[in-house]
């Protein structure tokens, strides 16, 4: 049975799935009908970090041209540069028995390519959402919608995976930011 989350919500996966080790997280959205001129690229990273808040070095941060983590626990499986047809968007698959001790927080990001060149924002997006999965058997665990309308915005942090008491949980977060994907950069490198 799904959880279904609401922003700011949290769930203990080491309680709700207690035999959870291989997470599969999915991102999806669909486009609005409305011409900006030109094609959204929606792109999903991921941040590693450790104690102190950042990623220990370049290589926990995972995205399009880096689908790998360094210790091999997070794995992103493509850009998708549409969001076209039902379903995940993009996929990020995460052995949480791999996950380097120093890591202590997983965070989830979105953003639009060129979002400002583009004139895009998340208010031209809609059906936004994030979907934590057992990637063995495929069963949902918990999903976050994003109802809110982010007309400004350009990036959406939309959940973070964190360690508490020995003990995964994921919170939706659902925070829109007029930023692009450096910010997230600058915010988190060592």
């Amino acid at each position: 049975m799904s959880i279904d989350l609401s922003k700011g919500g949290r769930i203990n996966l080491s309680k709700e799935a207690p035999s959870l080790k291989n997470v599969g997280i999915g991102l999806g959205w669909d486009i609005n009908a409305t011409d900006t001129g030109s094609a959204f690229d929606l792109d999903a990273s991921v941040f590693m970090l450790g104690a102190n808040g950042k990623i220990p070095n370049d290589k926990y941060f995972v995205f399009y041209n880096n689908t790998e983590s360094p210790d091999t626990s997070v794995k992103h499986l493509g850009d998708s540069r549409t969001g076209e047809g039902a379903g995940d968007d993009e996929t990020i698959q995460i052995d949480l028995s791999k996950v380097d001790a120093s890591i202590q927080e997983i965070v989830f990001i979105v953003t639009i390519h060129e979002a400002d060149v583009k004139k895009q924002n998340f208010g031209q997006v809609r059906n936004s959402f994030i979907r934590i999965y057992d990637n063995s058997t495929e069963n949902q665990i918990a999903k976050y919608e994003l109802e809110e309308d982010f007309s400004t915005e350009t990036a959406i942090e939309f959940g973070r995976l964190y360690k508490k008491d020995g003990d995964w949980r994921f919170q939706a977060v659902g925070q829109g930011y007029k930023a692009g994907l450096q910010k997230f950069v600058d915010q988190y490198a060592s």
